[in-house]
């Protein structure tokens, strides 16, 4: 797993309120971007300008998105633990907008043996199934 950056990862945290990275989060990526946010918030608090930073980043405020990891880049070189806890979080919050991303043309699902496979480019393409003992002959014959 690649470090991350302070700037990586408080763009991660607050990628909901500036609504450009990714137009869905599924419930799981919210609640680690919430979580996320308070362990920055939890260890940047006590400096008031970079309590500052933290409440207009929320707000959407890009100068103040770069001022808060100014302020926590000096805090993840002193706290490795607090380090590797966020850059998990935020390797986390990355997959899950990358699965997001993934815009697939036939998606197949294997469930407990049986599989199905469907073309996204056209619904009305057959729906392909099969299972144990199950054989699926293509005719490319067209």
């Amino acid at each position: 797993m690649e470090p991350l950056t302070a700037g990586v990862i408080v763009t991660l945290a607050f990628t909901k309120a500036f609504e450009t990275t990714i137009e869905k989060f599924t419930e799981a990526a919210l609640g680690k971007i919430k979580v996320l946010r308070d362990k920055i918030w939890n260890k940047i608090h006590g400096n008031q300008e970079a309590a500052n930073a933290f409440a207009l980043a929320e707000k959407g405020s890009k100068p103040d998105l770069e001022k808060l990891a100014a302020y926590l880049q000096p805090v993840m070189k002193s706290d490795p633990n607090f380090t590797q806890e966020i850059q998990k979080l935020a390797h986390e919050i990355q997959q899950e907008i990358n699965i997001g991303q993934i815009q697939g043309q036939n998606l197949q699902n294997v469930y407990g043996g049986e599989a199905e496979q469907n073309n996204a480019n056209n619904t009305n393409a057959p729906v392909i199934q099969g299972g144990t003992g199950h054989n699926i002959t293509f005719n490319t014959n067209t």
